[in-house]
């Protein structure tokens, strides 16, 4: 166990190394050069930089250090060694890259778009593996211990603030770019952290459960779960049946349930992530 906990943690900084190599080259590559200032220490280090013309890396790394040994201070050592590691690392794999790269576009929406792709493909590997960049993160961690606010909170003042700044030493247009930048960013980070929905579950509420449980057993060759159900006007029991199905499924579940009992309440959802037998295997710890 010792030596599978020791390679899974070699694995996991592996991974965050690659979603940081990302995450720099989309800052190389697109946003950088393109004034966007897409919200966060990069962002902030994209205004400098283009203001002051400091090294975006040298500025992250400015920010984030202090931030880091104050986080570290105030909330305890539960941010580790990874976050120092992924904030470290993403500031000099963002110079180094500069120093041998060009940008790929100078069209800002497109820069914009896939510097918002690239970004959220990063920081979602990043934090899939366990690790941060630091900034924006330690940032929002502190302003909710001093000022009693929420974590998305602090986000979403911080990223307003770096984009306003961006508005006013850029101009507006480039700040209505960041905006779409930061929201690509956003979207693939939970495309990366929850998966892209490949699987359905369904909540399927009938007076034969039994028969449609025994149906998606023999005929899906899918497992099923009995909940127990109580209609709150009605008062009366009733099982309902919990299935997880693959998309190519969802229409023979419906028709099998159709054929079974047509007045059965079907509620189908999208499952982000499925562990399992039929599905993925669990990434031991």
């Amino acid at each position: 166990m010792g030596l599978l906990r020791k390679y899974k943690t070699i694995f996991d900084y592996i991974g965050i190394t690659a979603g940081v190599i990302l995450t720099a080259l989309s800052l190389v590559w697109f946003l950088v050069p393109n004034k966007i200032a897409a919200g966060g220490v990069s962002g902030l280090a994209t205004v400098v930089y283009h203001v002051m013309g400091i090294k975006v890396g040298i500025t992250m790394l400015v920010i984030n250090i202090p931030l880091f040994i104050l986080s570290v201070k105030e909330l305890g050592v539960r941010f580790g060694i990874r976050t120092l590691y992924g904030t470290i690392t993403l500031s000099l794999f963002t110079d180094f890259f500069a120093a041998l790269t060009k940008p790929l576009t100078n069209e800002p929406f497109l820069a914009a778009l896939y510097g918002g792709v690239l970004a959220g493909a990063g920081l979602g590997m990043v934090f899939r593996f366990g690790g941060t960049t630091g900034g924006t993160d330690l940032a929002a961690q502190l302003i909710k211990k001093f000022l009693k606010t929420s974590v998305g909170q602090a986000l979403l003042a911080i990223d307003a603030i770096v984009i306003a700044l961006a508005g006013i030493f850029f101009n507006v247009e480039l700040a209505l770019y960041a905006m779409i930048g930061l929201f690509t960013t956003t979207k693939l980070i939970d495309v990366i952290q929850e998966g892209v929905g490949y699987a359905k579950a369904a909540f399927i509420i009938s007076d034969h459960t039994s028969e449609i449980a025994n149906g998606i057993l023999n005929i899906l060759n899918r497992g099923a779960t009995l909940l127990k159900g109580q209609g709150v006007y009605t008062g009366v029991h009733k099982d309902v049946v919990l299935v997880v199905v693959s998309r190519a499924e969802v229409t023979r579940l419906k028709a099998l349930v159709n054929e079974i009992d047509p007045k059965a309440f079907v509620i189908v959802t999208n499952v982000h992530e499925a562990i399992g037998e039929g599905f993925k295997s669990m990434i031991p710890e």
